[in-house]
Formats: C-alpha cells, structure tokens, sequence
C-alpha cells in the first residue's frame, strides 16, 4: 500500500468514527431511520478503507459488500459474526431510507451501534497492520 492509499484509508476511518458520533446523537434525539443510515455509513466507510489497503473499490455499495466480504470474510482476516453486521445495517438503512411509514426500533439500532464500533475498531486494527 502506498503512502497515498494509507492516508486515504485513515481518512476513510475517520469519517468512519464521525459517523458513528452522528448516529449516537441522532439516536438521543429519537431520529432513528437518520441513525440507522448513519450506523450503516459508518461500518460502509471502515471496508471502503479495508479495501483501499488492497487497491480495490467499487462504486456501487453492494460492490463494496461483495468485495469485502470476498478479501477480508472468506479470507478470514476479518471475523464472520462481526462481518454480518454490514449486512445487517444495509438491509436496515435500505427499509429505513426507502419504506414508507418505516420506523425501526430503537433496541435494535442501539445493538447495530455496538456492532458498528466492534466493526470500525476492527477494521482500524486491520487497516494499521497493512503495509
């Protein structure tokens, strides 16, 4: 990974940490369909960093699932129960952003939060150790 890959990943990762501020905030004020496209944002920017240490990208979301899931899940550099959580909160942001009368629950969406930091912090780990 060169230098300019390195610093766009950290860049990635801190959009990844500010998000998931946004989502804690937004979650206090009771804007959950907000929160949960925030708590989805927020593990969507830590594998667009993952995959920026393996020169890979895609401009389609589900692009950046797929491949993230290929390089890092099924290459067990990053944990499948953990991974899920990705899954999880693209189906929860899709429902949240584009159904009608659509309101998740609170519970849950504290639960992806968790998941969400366990993510981040993971890919952070990940992201430190490549070259």
């Amino acid at each position: 990974m060169n230098q300019h890959q390195k610093e766009l990943a950290l860049y990635r990762l801190s959009r990844a940490h500010e998000t998931i501020e946004d989502a804690r905030l937004l979650l206090e004020q009771e804007r959950l369909p907000a929160a949960a496209n925030r708590i989805y944002y927020a593990m969507f920017y830590a594998a667009t960093a993952l995959l920026i240490t393996k020169g890979l990208s895609s401009s389609r979301h589900t692009g950046i699932i797929s491949l993230f899931h290929r390089e890092f899940v099924k290459t067990r550099l990053f944990p499948s129960d953990l991974a899920q959580f990705i899954d999880v909160a693209f189906d929860e942001r899709l429902e949240s952003d584009y159904g009608d009368y659509v309101r998740p629950e609170r519970i849950d969406l504290e639960n992806l939060l968790a998941d969400a930091c366990r993510f981040v912090a993971m890919a952070e780990e990940l992201v430190q150790a490549a070259d």
